[in-house]
């Protein structure tokens, strides 16, 4: 290939979504070759094994080639798409050749801008060499003068370093010497923002000076308790039905549906939860006529006006005041240090099902929210998890979680541990049942409760009082106000 040639047709690669994540299924193509497309534009979604994601192209030009089919997964680096970025040249005869790489090695690329790499969701992309580039001034564009986009600015500052400074001139100009941020991928910036930890202040270990996680985690060691590294996406109930097509066999005697994405590290994070942490279930039946009338009378206030109030909010709550009082229950087990860790906050897991398959985003920090907050977080939680744009970030840190398995009409279950986690809560259907009430049988709102913990960090005594408390509050809901 010439080097007109390499500069004129770039190659997109499926970049890293996620952390540990080595794969995409690519779900669904939203541009064809021919048409146009601009620097940020969409051009398709892909599934991981914790999320889907639309993928947004780097550079301006005219779709060349789509190198994949939909329903297609894809390695991390390999290139999806082939565009060119200088339509109606004259080397028009000239074709991008299948697998030409996504920036040209030779002298060629510093004569010509770089494009940004696209960031997802927070995280940073797979580069086609494990060596980090030297990080390069902005270079003037042709009819752009030396200005450099608030774009090019806001993904410089997810890389982990300050955006390019502009040049008078074609050349790339020169960067200095001092780095005045520590380079760290966001999810290891905000894991440091959470223990606390001054990134300026740490020695890294990660190739060519990244900050990693390990890294994060050994600054805290000296002077507090260990964190352990963020679980894969939880699981706590029967997943919906798959996105992907049964196949068919011929005859119709059988069915085969691939095991993929969501679904995979579902069924991979199931087996580990239930072979790895000794599972205790217990069971109480509760009267929650009260919290239900609590329900129709919040729908009314004002201050909840404009969110959306049902049992589940009342429950979630009734869960933080339990855990409040117990707080040795929302722990993890750290098998590596052979430590239990014990959070004292609370991310707030619940257990949503959708097309993909079951999904358990948290609430951050759900302990410090006010009724009306828990209700908002919930509502959005919900929604966005059912429209699958739930982000890998937002299943990952939970603490404890809840699955509500009544509003299929099941009275209640045993739920499987989310992987790092030490209690899930189930809510069977609430229903109107024959109940004994000041000494005469009477027609009560009733529902069964199911809280399975890890035995080796929540012994019977603990777990008993957790569910014990639950029970209390939405029995008698005014002690959300006494014991919170």
């Amino acid at each position: 290939m010439t080097a007109d040639t390499s500069a004129r047709y770039r190659e997109f690669k499926m970049p890293d979504v996620g952390e540990g994540l080595t794969e995409a299924e690519i779900l669904k193509w939203y541009v064809q070759p021919g048409d146009t497309v601009v620097d940020g534009q969409v051009v398709c979604e892909v599934e991981t094994a914790k999320a889907a994601v639309e993928l947004p192209i780097p550079y301006d030009g005219v779709v060349h080639a789509l190198r994949f089919d939909e329903g297609t997964t894809v390695d991390v680096g390999a290139s999806i798409i082939t565009v060119d970025v200088a339509p109606g040249s004259d080397d028009g005869a000239a074709a991008a050749p299948a697998a030409a790489p996504a920036e040209p090695a030779t002298g060629a690329e510093d004569a010509e801008p770089k494009g940004r790499q696209p960031v997802l969701v927070g995280y940073g992309v797979s580069e086609s060499s494990t060596k980090r580039r030297p990080r390069r001034g902005a270079a003037a564009v042709p009819g752009q003068g030396a200005a450099v986009s608030a774009g090019a600015a806001i993904q410089a500052e997810m890389n982990g370093h300050a955006a390019p400074a502009p040049a008078p001139a074609p050349a790339p100009a020169p960067v200095a010497e001092a780095l005045t941020r520590p380079l760290a991928k966001p999810p290891v910036r905000k894991l440091a923002k959470d223990l606390g930890v001054d990134l300026a202040t740490i020695t890294p270990t990660g190739p060519d000076g990244i900050i990693t996680r390990e890294d994060v985690h050994a600054a805290t060691a000296a002077t507090a308790v260990p964190e352990v590294p963020e679980a894969p996406a939880p699981v706590s109930a029967p997943a919906a039905a798959p996105a992907a097509t049964p196949a068919v066999v011929a005859g119709g005697r059988e069915t085969r549906i691939p095991v993929k994405g969501v679904r995979k590290a579902t069924a991979a994070a199931m087996v580990g939860s239930a072979f790895t942490a000794p599972h205790v279930t217990e069971f109480v039946t509760v009267d929650v006529t009260r919290t239900m009338k609590l329900v129709e009378e919040l729908k009314s206030d004002k201050d909840m006006a404009g969110v959306r109030v049902n049992p589940l909010l009342l429950i979630a709550k009734a869960l933080l005041v339990a855990v409040k009082r117990h707080p040795e229950v929302n722990a993890t087990w750290d098998e590596a240090a052979q430590e239990i860790v014990v959070k004292h906050y609370v991310n707030l897991g619940i257990a949503a099902a959708t097309p993909r398959g079951l999904l358990v985003p948290n609430i951050k920090d759900a302990h410090d929210q006010t009724l009306p907050q828990l209700a908002r977080s919930l509502g959005e939680l919900v929604s966005t998890a059912r429209e699958g744009k739930t982000t890998p970030a937002a299943m990952q840190g939970g603490t404890v979680t809840i699955t509500n398995v009544g509003v299929f009409g099941v009275d209640t279950g045993t739920p499987i541990l989310n992987p790092g986690e030490s209690a899930i809560l189930a809510v069977g259907a609430i229903k109107l049942q024959p109940w004994v009430h000041k000494g005469k049988v009477r027609p009560r709102q009733v529902t069964t409760l199911a809280l399975s913990f890890d035995h080796r960090l929540v012994d019977g005594e603990l777990g008993s009082k957790v569910l014990a408390d639950v029970a209390a509050v939405l029995e008698q809901p005014k002690r959300l106000i006494t014991w919170a």
